[in-house]
This record gives C-alpha cells, structure tokens and sequence, in this order.
C-alpha cells in the first residue's frame, strides 16, 4: 500500500501553516522554546525543496521533509519526520522519493543525509548507504 492509498498525499510547497510545521519539529523532538515560529515560512521558501505529507481527509500535515542545495551539485535531505500516529504506513519513504526525484530531475545526483541512530536501515532500500571513512561534524562555535 503507498501512502497515496491510504488518504495521504505528499507535495512540494512553497509555504505552509507555521503551526502545523512547528508541530512536526516537535515531533521530531528538534523544536526549540526560543524558536520563533514566524520564520518558518522564509525556511520552507528558501530550502531547495520542501515535501509535506497530507491527510487528505483532513487537510493537515503529517509529515514533512526538505532538501537543502545549492541547486546545482549536491543536495542535503533533512528535517525529515513522520507525527507518530501515522507512522510505519510508508508516508517517510514517500517523502523521500518526492525530494530525490525532485533532486535527480534537477541534475543533482550527490544527495546525502545525517540519519538519527538506528534510522539506517529505514534509508538503505531507498538507496543511501554509509559514507565509509566519514564522519558528520557540527560547528558548536568556540575554538
């Protein structure tokens, strides 16, 4: 069954309900308190792509995705994340394929992703496979 066929639909958007967005941040336990919701939109409208699950019964987001890129090279999927209640149903991979198709369509074919613990074999059938001899760093400022 593909998300499709159980009322959801994922889309490329250029802007969405905050509230809903915030939402999903939430889920994915990436939301910070001192986040200001009011600038979600110029994030949704800047990433190179941005994919949102919809339950079209009710209209709402359940799940979201975006690419960062430069448009030309590389592209970085990231803030991916599916609300609890509708996981295990396929709306992750959907919204996976929807950037990666929207990535190769564009010539960009160096796509890559930071996967939480435990993720990898969520991503391995969609195509990703570890960076041997690679490790993901994060500037925490400072010398």
């Amino acid at each position: 069954m593909t998300a499709q066929d159980d009322g959801i639909v994922v889309r490329l958007v250029e802007n969405w309900n905050p509230d809903e967005i915030v939402q999903l941040y939430q889920a994915g336990g990436w939301w910070k308190d001192d986040y200001d919701p009011a600038s979600l939109p110029e994030l949704i409208k800047k990433s190179f792509a941005f994919a949102i699950a919809i339950d079209q019964q009710t209209g709402k987001a359940v799940g979201m995705g975006r690419v960062i890129s430069d448009g030309i090279s590389d592209g970085y999927i990231q803030d991916l994340v599916v609300l609890p209640s509708c996981r295990n149903r396929g709306i992750g991979k959907e919204i996976v394929a929807t950037l990666v198709q929207k990535c190769t369509e564009s010539g960009i074919t160096w796509i890559g992703l930071v996967a939480e613990p435990d993720s990898e074999m969520f991503y391995r059938p969609l195509g990703f496979h570890r960076m041997e001899g690679h490790v993901p760093l994060l500037w925490k400022g400072g010398h």
